[in-house]
């Protein structure tokens, strides 16, 4: 197998900067090679910059610090070797489906002859013959990303780069177009000699990837690399692959031993963050977890539930933060301290949610010690600027946020929002 790096990212950083001049970092550090003849998968929840490192190695934006380069040579603008598959399909509604597939080759200023020639070979390779005069209104969503992909398979890029291309779809048309993807793929002649996709679905990476590069958030750094060494067409049924995803699973929640994070009774507020989860939303998935017996299918609640794994996600960081949940794999069980916590009455409910709130919580309990030594006030305005050491202004405010909405419900301080003041809870 040709295994030719195409691209290569080399401390790759990149930063923007926020609506009052404070610079968000987006990107840190990231070191990763894209190859020939492989799939890779960029996994990570909301935060971890995954489209915004797709963007970086398609030279639609420029990195901060370090350096993107294809085929040896650093992009200076937009890289010549790659394609890009958008979640939103970004198809132009006045033109027809060919029309739309030859935008790129219109832009690269091939004759007409060859322009349809191609066009009408890419559209019939993606399963779209029959449709070459239709307009986008006309498609149902998944039709529409077939376009997505003729449009950018048409220009046989050396990587074929896909920012989140299924999620917009129901799961039956994703799955199938996930499936026809690897049809092609491993068929002789795929116009493309590598593919990056970007996903928050850890079943979806280990189904299509070769590699998965995991991303950790707020910023975005590399948390690992692991390799898929399972033979195509994958079946998700077998227990290679169900403990690729557990594998997964505890990188992708921050439970893997060689992450390296710190305790959170012993971490500082920038070290370990609160997730930016409401006490109600946490305490309703522990109840959740204590109704089916102590222990759930992360992915099967998701589902159940009708939400995405990723917005459960700050959820389950909360409840595990508090040890009212644990993380194995994809699955969530009930701490001892979490089955006395959902069983209570309200008021010991609140009681222990406020000592491991005060214990475990790095931004509560910093607070918490904070106030005690003031003579129990001090103005928000001091919390935010410390944060903005570590956080953009956003984020500091919602770090704050969430410590205040915790320490209200655990009645550890209090917050007026007219005098900006913060008063410790005295009982």
């Amino acid at each position: 197998m040709d295994n030719t790096i195409l691209v290569e990212v080399d401390a790759v950083s990149k930063s923007f900067t926020g609506a009052a001049g404070d610079e968000l970092r987006v990107l840190d550090g990231i070191k990763l090679d894209l190859r020939s003849g492989e799939i890779v998968a960029l996994l990570g929840r909301s935060g971890s910059g995954k489209s915004t490192l797709l963007r970086t190695i398609a030279g639609l934006i420029g990195p901060t610090s370090g350096t993107v380069r294809y085929r040896g040579k650093e992009l200076n603008g937009a890289n010549p070797g790659t394609a890009m598959v958008f979640q939103s399909f970004a198809l132009m509604p006045w033109l027809s489906v060919q029309d739309n597939v030859e935008l790129g080759l219109a832009a690269r200023g091939v004759p007409t002859a060859e322009r349809r020639e191609r066009a009408l070979k890419a559209i019939d390779l993606i399963g779209l013959d029959g449709f070459e005069s239709a307009y986008p209104r006309e498609l149902s969503g998944g039709m529409r990303q077939r376009v997505g992909f003729a449009r950018a398979l048409v220009l046989e890029p050396d990587l074929l780069l896909m920012d989140e291309p299924f999620s917009a779809l129901d799961v039956l048309t994703a799955e199938n177009l996930r499936t026809e993807l690897m049809s092609l793929w491993t068929a002789e002649g795929f116009p493309t000699k590598g593919i990056c996709i970007v996903t928050h679905n850890i079943e979806e990476a280990v189904l299509l990837a070769d590699r998965v590069f995991v991303l950790g958030a707020n910023p975005g750094r590399l948390r690992a690399e692991v390799k898929i060494n399972l033979a195509r067409p994958r079946d998700r049924r077998s227990p290679a692959f169900a403990k690729l995803v557990d594998h997964l699973y505890d990188l992708l929640t921050g439970r893997e031993p060689e992450l390296g994070l710190p305790e959170p009774a012993e971490a500082t507020p920038t070290a370990r963050p609160l997730p930016a989860a409401s006490v109600g939303g946490l305490a309703g998935l522990v109840e959740i977890v204590h109704t089916n017996g102590g222990r759930v299918d992360l992915p099967d609640i998701a589902a159940e539930l009708s939400f995405e794994i990723d917005d459960l996600l700050p959820l389950v960081d909360a409840a595990a933060m508090l040890d009212l949940l644990f993380v194995a794999g994809a699955d969530l069980n009930l701490t001892p301290m979490g089955e006395a916590f959902t069983t209570a009455d309200i008021q010991q409910s609140k009681k222990i949610f406020a000592e491991q709130a005060r214990h475990r919580a790095p931004l509560v309990r910093t607070i918490c010690t904070a106030l005690g030594s003031a003579g129990g006030y001090l103005r928000a305005g001091f919390f935010l600027d410390l944060l903005r050491r570590g956080f953009s202004a956003a984020d500091a405010q919602q770090q704050l946020d969430t410590a205040v909405d915790w320490g209200r419900y655990g009645e550890l301080f209090d917050y007026d929002n007219d005098s900006g003041q913060l008063t410790l809870e005295h009982s």
